[in-house]
């Protein structure tokens, strides 16, 4: 097996926890809690790599991720 190390971006809102995983386009979840958001992200990252994998796709894990909050007034 395979280990991969992937970025993930978990955000809180007043409804709970959102989580994705960009570098799997279209992986993503949500729960009440920061510790359920990162357990349902773990399963559906893992459903996505073993459905790629099970197809042949190539995995690419990103070389460097940044992250940051940016203000804009609209």
């Amino acid at each position: 097996m395979t280990e991969y190390l992937l970025p993930v971006a978990i955000e809180k809102d007043r409804h709970g926890y959102y989580a994705e995983c960009r570098a799997l386009q279209g992986c993503y979840t949500q729960g009440d809690t920061y510790e359920e958001v990162l357990d349902n992200l773990r399963d559906a990252i893992k459903l996505h790599l073993d459905d790629r994998l099970a197809t042949g796709e190539l995995v690419e894990t990103p070389e460097k991720v940044s992250v940051a909050q940016l203000e804009v007034t609209a």
